[in-house]
């Protein structure tokens, strides 16, 4: 099942699922006017009965309206809480040889540079990456959904899209062991991770974390649904990217080296995590301008596709 935020007409924020092929939205509070349908928090925290009964609402066609007529917003407007990870090795192998190639061209002889950088290890993954999933904290206040225009912050010439997707958690807990963890995910959507590539360069060698080059108002983007953990695979889906039209990059989620199980058992290590956290998987191998050394122009639109769960598409305009 595929559920969604919207309004219509301008009106106040609606729960909805998805039905007759993704064209159609069931307004499930207006359908049974139950407290767990007030909001999608609400739906999340309820957990399997309030998604029995959308289903139930969903089968029966109740009080469905055009997708066209609707906006859609981000799942959880605010969620109690956003982290971001590093899964998938590809990219940081693909990020940090961009960067010594980077480094390599400021010196008299790039070529020489590079092997030298390469044979000292500049840029190397290092071995707490392999032995535990890392993870930062997006800002959960400036989060958009599909649709939304992303508005470059004034300090950045070199902004980024990343292709990432990530779990809601739908249960409380702690000190979690990693095969009871699928049980605590709800369900999954799409992030863009926007990125001020300029402005993190200079914060991250003080290793205080990326700081202004990821926080900034539209900087989050999660959507355009929340698919239910029982309807989609999270270890095989094609994850695509376009520009413009254009794609850009495909990649597949199988290839996430810390699974998100890992993800939430590392997490709750003596801390407790609550229904409706939103865990992050980190970019795709290929999945940003950075490992392209392309970045995003002003009209861009970008589209991000995982296949089961749906595109996720915003234009960049300047502030």
């Amino acid at each position: 099942m595929k559920l969604v935020t919207f309004t219509a007409s301008g009106g106040e924020e609606r729960v909805g699922a998805l039905t007759d092929d993704d064209t159609r939205v069931v307004d499930l509070a207006a359908a049974d006017d139950q407290p767990y349908f007030a909001t999608m928090l609400a739906l999340i925290e309820t957990g399997d009965p309030a998604v029995a009964r959308a289903k139930e609402i969903a089968a029966a066609g109740l009080v469905t309206v055009a997708l066209d007529d609707v906006q859609l917003l981000t799942p959880v407007p605010q969620p109690p809480q956003i982290r971001d990870f590093l899964c998938f090795e590809r990219h940081l192998i693909n990020a940090n040889a961009m960067l010594r190639k980077k480094r390599a061209q400021a010196e008299p002889d790039p070529e020489e540079a590079l092997k030298r950088f390469e044979a000292e290890g500049m840029f190397a993954i290092p071995q707490i990456w392999y032995d535990q999933p890392l993870f930062y904290k997006p800002s959960r206040l400036s989060v958009i959904g599909t649709g939304v225009d992303v508005v470059r912050p004034f300090f950045s010439e070199l902004l980024d899209y990343e292709m990432e997707f990530g779990c809601w958690l739908g249960k409380q807990g702690k000190d979690i062991d990693p095969k009871d963890a699928t049980d605590m995910i709800f369900g999954y959507s799409i992030f863009n991770d926007i990125s001020a590539r300029d402005t993190q360069s200079r914060e991250m060698p003080a290793g205080f974390g990326p700081g202004k080059g990821k926080d900034f108002d539209t900087g989050n983007i999660i959507g355009p649904c929340i698919v239910t953990a029982d309807a989609f695979d999270p270890y095989d889906a094609e994850m695509i990217v376009r520009i413009n039209g254009e794609e850009r990059s495909r990649g597949n989620s199988g290839e996430m080296y810390h699974k998100f199980e890992d993800c939430i058992a590392h997490t709750s290590r003596a801390e407790t995590v609550f229904p409706g956290e939103f865990f992050a998987s980190g970019t795709v191998g290929w999945g940003c301008g950075l490992e392209h050394d392309k970045y995003l122009s002003d009209g861009d639109v970008i589209e991000l596709e995982v296949t089961g769960i749906g595109v996720l598409k915003n234009k960049l305009v300047k502030q």
